[in-house]
């Protein structure tokens, strides 16, 4: 197994490696994932552009890049930029008994509120489907399994994960969406029942 880490495919095809100081990229991709900043309507379709490119050097991609937006860098800094403001204003609000709250929040309530829509959903997914039904053991849980309708795993996410760009985790199971609603749950397990 060959190995090349990151900083020496950076240092062989850019020559240098940049050098940020500790937990400021961290916040600085947190402000850009809140802005947008680098979204294709700001910066270009990037995937499409370097193929694009009829240049193959750093240097090449650079000059041609920055000729068609001129604009892009600038204005991709200035939404993160303006972001950043906001989250530093944020962060002088955190004080210790907010920590204990959101933990309290994180832990206690939304986990059991999580793990009981889960046990509902897979409940009645399973019955529609005429199938039995069990939560994930351990083991499954680490591979993104929330649960099983018959032998067919599961996982089980809000509507809203269909949006979230930051999260990548990659899930080999179907997934059954929720959205909860004022009256209730709305579930849409289209992949499980058209098995």
């Amino acid at each position: 197994m060959i190995k090349i880490k990151n900083e020496e495919l950076v240092r062989e095809l850019i020559g240098e490696v940049k050098d940020f100081p500790r937990y400021t990229t961290q916040l600085i991709n947190l402000a850009n994932q809140n802005a947008q900043g680098t979204r294709p309507r700001v910066v270009g379709q990037l995937s499409e552009l370097i193929k694009e490119c009829p240049e193959k050097t750093y240097e090449g991609w650079k000059k041609w890049y920055l000729s068609k937006y001129p604009n892009a860098i600038e204005n991709a800094t200035e939404k993160i930029n303006e972001m950043m403001n906001n989250l530093k204003g944020a962060i002088k609000s955190i004080n210790k008994p907010m920590i204990k709250k959101w933990v309290e929040d994180l832990v206690l309530e939304k986990t059991f509120i999580g793990l009981r829509f889960q046990e509902i959903i897979l409940k009645k997914v399973a019955s529609i489907k005429n199938a039995n039904y069990r939560f994930a053991e351990p083991k499954e849980e680490s591979q993104g399994i929330d649960g099983f309708i018959g032998n067919i795993p599961v996982s089980i996410k809000p509507m809203t994960y269909k949006t979230k760009d930051a999260l990548r985790e990659e899930i080999k199971s179907k997934i059954i969406f929720y959205n909860k609603t004022k009256s209730g749950l709305e579930i849409n397990a289209d992949e499980i029942l058209k098995q």
